[in-house]
């Protein structure tokens, strides 16, 4: 028996090293953003910073490997970021991908991860079809999603009296979740929505779309958009007086990189969704002001959600000692994600990440104390409701 039970302690210590040493000399992230266009205020290289804030401080290494960040530019094109993400796995080493701003590339990209079985943890990108119908067993939605979107500015402006709504989307998969999710909301809370119009990406001239949203007479114009498409939209719309004519601007996804450049005269009133505030409490603005210093602007939710995801897979490494995708998903969905920037977070089955969202308005000018002084909070969202599906999930992974 001593002998049997010697040589079974051998064996585990023995398949312990090999499981060791499989560990690559260097771990690597990749973080594959918008670097230089509508959506690299929101993302791109404010995401990589914090990724490497979070590398930084895990101590720059995880089981004595070095971690190492890699960043490209997708350039919100689906084939250029599954090139880039294949390229990264099959030939750099890299074994997660974040940030992902844009759904059309978040999309492309985790099937490719789903045929690599590697991690991909979501930050940027919205689209509930991620979670949805095209979820994967090794993607996490990190940080925000339309549904979640939809729950938050949607409910609360039709429960105001917005119940007349017309959309103006972008045209492609990101703004289609977004108009069919908060249509979705706003139907089960007694709304109707009027019409909607489908603007191309990265649009200079809203003037034809906006007089067909004021043709409407809807209460409210919600704008499924985001970055600067959103900032052009609702400059445009105060120069067509479709405020002063009565009619309410819905910013469906709005960050706070968006509301600094519009200026509090324009943007005061709105109300928005965010999945973190950089002035929400101590822990918030101390780590924030860490990210000003490198960056000279406050973080988005994108940027603080990418931080957040890259620490907690790096702890997902250090727990399991394996890169392997299934390994570490699988430690990342068997404990409650808790920082300062996602608040009551699990995972679900379908990659979803649950947590606590928030209901926000923009500040009057006469309100606000600094440049970066931009919100008020109206409600806290507990991500049971916040994350709830109104027509449920198509993911394989879960019933209805």
């Amino acid at each position: 028996m001593k002998r049997a039970a010697i040589a079974a302690f051998a064996t585990l210590l023995l398949a312990g090293t090999v499981h060791a040493q499989t560990l690559p000399d260097t771990i690597k992230i990749g973080v594959l953003a918008d670097m230089s266009s509508l959506y690299a205020d929101l993302g791109g290289p404010g995401s990589v910073v914090a990724a490497q804030m979070a590398v930084d401080d895990f101590g720059g290494t995880v089981l004595g490997k070095k971690i190492e960040v890699v960043s490209a530019d997708h350039q919100n094109k689906p084939d250029v970021a599954s090139s880039i993400a294949r390229q990264w796995f099959d030939e750099q080493g890299v074994q997660m991908i974040t940030d992902l701003t844009t759904s059309s590339v978040a999309l492309a990209v985790q099937e490719v991860a789903r045929g690599e079985n590697k991690v991909i943890l979501i930050s940027g990108a919205a689209s509930s079809d991620l979670t949805g119908k095209a979820c994967a067993p090794t993607s996490v939605h990190w940080t925000y999603d339309t549904t979640a979107l939809a729950n938050g500015t949607g409910a609360a402006v039709v429960k105001a009296g917005g119940d007349t709504w017309f959309f103006i989307t972008a045209d492609y998969a990101f703004g289609h979740a977004l108009e069919r999710d908060t249509t979705a909301v706003v139907t089960a809370n007694g709304g109707k929505v009027l019409g909607s119009v489908n603007v191309p990406l990265n649009n200079a001239d809203f003037s034809s779309f906006l007089l067909q949203a004021q043709a409407s007479q809807a209460k409210i114009v919600g704008l499924a958009n985001a970055g600067g498409d959103t900032i052009n939209s609702i400059k445009q719309a105060a120069e067509f007086g479709l405020v002063a004519g009565g009619q309410k601007l819905a910013g469906l996804l709005v960050f706070v990189s968006d509301v600094h450049s519009l200026g509090l005269p324009t943007a005061q009133g709105l109300q928005l969704t965010e999945s973190f505030y950089w002035d929400q409490d101590d822990q918030t603005r101390a780590w924030s002001k860490k990210f000003f210093d490198k960056t000279n602007k406050e973080p988005t939710m994108t940027q603080a959600g990418v931080y957040s995801a890259t620490t907690h897979y790096l702890d997902a490494i250090k727990a399991t000692g394996s890169i392997d995708g299934p390994t570490v998903m699988k430690e990342l969905k068997s404990k409650p994600i808790n920082d300062f920037i996602i608040r009551n977070g699990h995972i679900q089955d379908d990659g979803s990440l649950v947590h606590d969202m928030y209901l926000y308005e923009v500040k009057k000018p006469s309100d606000s104390k600094s440049l970066w002084d931009l919100y008020k909070l109206v409600a806290t969202i507990p991500g049971a409701d916040a994350y709830k599906r109104p027509r449920g999930n198509e993911c394989p992974a879960v019933k209805g």
